[in-house]
């Protein structure tokens, strides 16, 4: 009889499907631009907008693995970390490892960016413009718009870098990292916390990261 794997939980479903919306929303956002699917790429770029500000207060009351306070590196577990890479066996991080935290931040700050810049872009005709568009003028909104479009390629790149990471734990490292961003969970190491802090995601913090996402959205089209 094969040994059943203990398993432990590390991430919560509101991170996991921000990561999943993102996966999604971003191609069809380049798809739906260079179509000229401008109606849809505005209405995409709206979902992205409360899909990243979620994540921004989700990021402040949501789990354990979920909250930037409990990620993001100092300067020891970043300088230490790559010589981890480098034992055997590799044992994963608890949530974010201090690269991967990194990669998060660099992706949610390039994504803010993105739709930012999207907000106030306006097009050759200023038919098709960002819901913000009216608070610059049209030369300003062009110039925008041009920084949107190339700053979409620093984006790409970021993407390109962090499937290429993905890629490079699976291989070199045995590491699933696709796995446990599916169902939450990961075979249990050594280094894991016996009495890890609950992954959960109590149902009144996800309605007031919404609630406050939403609120931000809505004022966003008002304008």
């Amino acid at each position: 009889m094969t040994a059943t794997v203990p398993r432990i939980r590390v991430w919560d479903w509101p991170v996991r499907l921000f990561h999943w919306s993102v996966a999604i929303l971003v191609p069809l956002m380049w798809w739906t631009a260079e179509q000229g699917a401008m109606d849809w790429h505005r209405r995409l770029g709206v979902a992205l907008l409360f899909v990243i500000l979620f994540r921004l207060f989700w990021g402040v009351v949501g789990s354990e693995t979920a909250r930037f306070s409990r990620f993001l590196p100092g300067p020891y577990a970043l300088l230490s970390y790559p010589a981890k890479l480098f034992q055997r066996p590799y044992l994963p991080s608890f949530g974010h490892n201090p690269l991967g935290a990194l990669s998060v931040v660099a992706l949610l700050a390039a994504l803010s960016f993105q739709v930012g810049s999207g907000l106030f872009s306006v097009d050759v005709d200023g038919l098709e413009s960002g819901p913000l568009a009216s608070l610059v003028d049209f030369g300003t909104g062009r110039d925008i718009a041009d920084i949107h479009e190339t700053s979409f390629n620093i984006l790409l790149a970021l993407v390109a870098l962090h499937l290429t990471a993905i890629a490079v734990y699976a291989i070199a490292l045995r590491t699933n990292l696709v796995g446990p961003m599916v169902t939450g969970n990961r075979p249990r190491v050594s280094t894991d916390p016996d009495t890890p802090a609950p992954i959960a995601a109590p149902w009144g913090r996800v309605g007031l990261s919404a609630g406050l996402a939403a609120a931000i959205v809505w004022a966003v089209l008002s304008v």
